[in-house]
């Protein structure tokens, strides 16, 4: 029971799908340690329908679609929205475990021998403070503020109280960078990394570091949640996944959130705030580059890179320095590849999709790769000593503001590196690149600098 116990606890799963014997879940279940839950649930009658609402337990989505099901021989709803967690429908199970609570662990190892800067320190101490009074925080750091460091103190006083803690993520590039770092931080904190693909843990976890996606899978689980970058795509625009946080956290919990671009309303709800407009080497933030790319698609399609796009990568290989250089659309991007690779054949692209995308990230770090043509999956959560960024069609209406900023984020990050280029190729000037060049200044005019 011990080993069920520590799988289920704070988790909701699928019934069938569980790494244990079914007779044993049955007989926990009949024990009342395990409580089964209809997959498709009905929420209410609407008489606008004439018929009852449904919705899926486990990420809240309520577009279902009817199938004869051979299992129960009728017509069942099943959920398309989670289905690649395994398929929920009306007559599938999800259990959660209601037997004994585990005892959490009170001592744990705080192994960091960083220094904050004043800024970070003074953002650290609100939001502990915040965290002990119960009451959310949004911190609003610019990139390469070193948010990560700071909420070490207030993860580090939850652990040491019996806390079990998430800090979730839209992305998994950030899930990635961010759990090597709390377990070297905490190194005798059992820690889980969940994302697509990730390890199947069936052991317990007090601190977890997640894909928002993830948290589908958990019920009442947390005391606390973090939402890192929680201003990213898909997060913002997918109310299921906004469902999940709120569902994966026990009822009286708060959750925080950190970002370098919140959006408005993220920073209407915030009940506390705290501001970084420094980053932590103390450098201002590199300021973009407007260089003009005419026709770039039409260049591109005809197998031909445009002569400034060319130039700047041929002065990145001959100057041995990293680059992303980011495309609109991956059909451009993959037209693109092999014009670069004339260049350099060590030059790879990565995209959401590429099961390949960790590797190769790894590589441009380890400097195996000169550099990588990208989408805006890298947008976020990476840290390249050196790296130069170049942003191709800057204009199209994929690179929103916050989009730009956080792709200018990546530049700059590392001590030894405070600055390099970033450019934005375009076809003409957008609202958003004016509004990212603007803000970038903004952030480095409040932090003591001028041009």
């Amino acid at each position: 029971m011990k080993e069920i116990q520590t799988f289920l606890s704070g988790r909701l799963w699928l019934k069938e799908q569980t790494p244990f014997p079914l007779s044993d879940i049955e007989d926990l279940i009949e024990k009342g340690f395990i409580t089964p839950h209809q997959g498709i649930s009905s929420t209410h009658f609407s008489p606008l329908l004439k018929t009852n609402q449904h919705q899926c337990r486990r990420c809240g989505f309520n577009q279902l679609t009817s199938f004869h099901c051979a299992k129960c021989k009728g017509v069942c709803l099943y959920c398309r929205h989670c289905i690649r967690m395994g398929r929920v429908s009306s007559c599938t199970e999800l259990i959660t475990w209601t037997g004994p609570v585990i005892e959490q662990i009170q001592s744990h190892r705080f192994s960091w021998s960083g220094t904050l800067t004043s800024q970070q320190e003074r953002a650290s101490n609100e939001l502990l403070a915040s965290v002990r009074r119960n009451q959310s925080h949004l911190v609003h750091a610019v990139c390469g503020a070193g948010k990560t460091e700071l909420l070490f103190p207030a993860v580090f006083d939850l652990l040491e109280r019996g806390q079990r803690v998430c800090v979730a993520t839209p992305r998994t590039d950030v899930v990635l960078e961010l759990a090597p770092r709390f377990q070297q931080v905490f190194p005798q904190t059992v820690i889980h990394a969940l994302y697509g693909g990730s390890p199947g843990y069936t052991d317990y976890a007090q601190l977890i570091i997640a894909t928002t996606h993830q948290l589908y899978r958990f019920e009442e689980a947390f005391d606390v949640v973090f939402v890192d970058e929680a201003d990213a795509f898909p997060y913002t625009v997918d109310k299921s996944l906004q469902y999940a946080v709120q569902k994966a956290k026990k009822k009286e919990a708060v959750v925080h959130t950190i970002t370098a671009t919140p959006s408005d309303e993220l920073l209407r709800q915030a009940v506390n705030k705290s501001v970084i407009s420094v980053r932590f080497h103390g450098f201002p933030l590199p300021i973009p580059r407007f260089v003009g790319l005419w026709n770039y698609h039409k260049h591109i399609k005809k197998g031909k890179l445009p002569q400034k796009l060319k130039m700047w990568t041929l002065n990145c290989l001959n100057h041995s320095r990293p680059f992303l250089i980011f495309f609109p659309t991956i059909e451009l991007m993959e037209k693109a590849l092999p014009l670069f690779q004339l260049l350099h054949p060590e030059i790879l692209s990565v995209h959401a999709e590429d099961r390949d995308r960790k590797d190769k990230v790894i590589k441009l770090r380890q400097k195996k790769v000169c550099g990588l043509l990208t989408t805006t999956i890298l947008e976020r959560g990476i840290t390249i000593p050196n790296v130069q960024v170049a942003v191709v069609g800057a204009d199209e209406t994929i690179f929103t503001s916050s989009a730009l900023i956080q792709i200018g984020g990546r530049v700059g990050r590392a001590i030894d590196y405070p600055d390099g280029d970033l450019v934005f190729f375009h076809h003409g000037i957008s609202f958003a690149m004016d509004t990212a060049k603007a803000t970038i200044e903004a952030h480095n005019k409040q932090g003591g600098f001028r041009r």
